[in-house]
């Protein structure tokens, strides 16, 4: 759910070298940390997973159908606090990438859908994760196809309006969708 810019941390986002007017053009929406989330299980690399409840209730259901269809669906991220966002940019700072190379991959904390628990990053065996290749595999057109039964949309799409590089393995869930 957005929230006012005002809510940023602009302390963080300086300390990070994120510039003043990030997130001005283009527009890109602020979200507010999930207050309730649950946990969904292990991600790709065992790390526990977490969802709001509707949101875990809507992936397990899909995840379970998707299976029933032959296509495996497997959670690479859940929930990100704006912390867990902010560590992401440090590391890649401190692995000496360019704040505005990030910038491109990641968004700012404060900017991520997956800080409200309604965002999945998906993968499927045989496809490595996170890459644009994923859009060839049988999960992401069994998304295409199906994902919206769940309330379940991409995301980052080719030439999206925010700007964001193309994420065919981001799929959010808004908050008021019912299924």
């Amino acid at each position: 759910m957005p929230t006012d810019l005002q809510n940023v941390d602009r302390v963080l986002l300086t300390e990070l070298g994120i510039p003043e007017d990030y997130g001005t053009d283009p527009v890109l929406a602020l979200y507010a940390e999930a207050p309730n989330l649950v946990e969904v299980g292990p991600n790709i690399v065992g790390r526990e997973q977490r969802l709001t409840p509707e949101s875990a209730a809507a992936w397990q259901a899909m995840q379970n159908v998707a299976q029933a269809d032959d296509v495996q669906l497997v959670l690479v991220s859940g929930y990100r606090s704006v912390s867990y966002q902010a560590d992401l940019i440090r590391n890649k700072l401190a692995a000496g990438q360019e704040i505005d190379a990030i910038l491109k991959t990641n968004v700012a904390p404060g900017y991520s859908q997956h800080h409200t628990g309604n965002a999945l990053d998906v993968a499927t065996p045989g496809y490595k994760p996170l890459l644009e290749e994923f859009e060839e595999s049988p999960a992401f057109s069994w998304l295409r196809d199906n994902g919206i039964q769940f309330g379940f949309t991409l995301s980052y799409p080719r030439n999206n309006p925010e700007g964001i590089i193309y994420e065919p393995w981001h799929w959010y869930r808004a908050p008021d969708v019912c299924v």
